[in-house]
């Protein structure tokens, strides 16, 4: 019975970490997959289906094409995670999310990027809030089809309900105060002074 359990255990958590197209999970989304491994599994399922809606309005450009600290990151992590509720809890997935977000600080160390930007503080911060965003959606939404479920959400990011990080008109990072923040200055630094706003500004 304990040898028929680790096979099946093996198996959620092989099936997880070979999502493909996925960065290289971090030992903390590891850990959350051997605590959960049928909620694990779940999510393996049914990425596939978030990720493709998330394509849909990368295409469409109706928020904007930052994949990194604009819209359509929020977009990302408020859509996942709204879709994501209805096969897995909420408290699961809040440390899930969590988890990720400790990997991107480690992926910061290793000097790996993410969607062609490296981490920073502020936005794991953005992507945190963002999450909460998708949960109290998908709690709200559970029933609605796909496309009522997308519209949903890029309807609370106009309204502003979402967060992204500050720009210029030149997609230039700046700080609260418009000042053009330098990202080579930064390189070996956590926090970077960028400016955390909500999606209607």
């Amino acid at each position: 019975m304990l040898k028929f359990r680790f096979i099946i255990f093996c198996s959620f958590i092989f099936c997880f970490l070979t999502n493909k197209g996925q960065i290289k999970l971090s030992n903390y989304e590891v850990r959350w997959a051997i605590r959960h491994p049928f909620d694990a599994i779940k999510i393996k399922r049914h990425l596939k289906d978030a990720k493709e809606v998330y394509e849909s309005v990368k295409i469409s450009h109706v928020l904007d094409t930052f994949e990194s600290g604009g819209k359509l990151d929020a977009f990302r992590h408020c859509y996942t995670m709204a879709f994501l509720i209805r096969y897995v809890h909420l408290n699961k997935l809040r440390t899930l999310g969590i988890a990720h977000e400790k990997g991107n600080k480690t992926n910061f160390y290793k000097k790996n990027n993410e969607f062609g930007e490296r981490a920073d503080s502020l936005s794991c911060e953005m992507d945190l809030r963002n999450n909460e965003l998708g949960f109290l959606i998908g709690t709200n939404y559970q029933k609605a089809d796909i496309d009522e479920l997308k519209q949903q959400v890029i309807n609370q990011i106009k309204a502003g309900q979402a967060w992204y990080l500050k720009r210029n008109q030149n997609n230039e990072y700046v700080t609260c105060d418009n000042r053009i923040i330098k990202l080579s200055d930064y390189i070996q630094k956590w926090f970077i002074p960028k400016c955390l706003i909500t999606s209607n500004e």
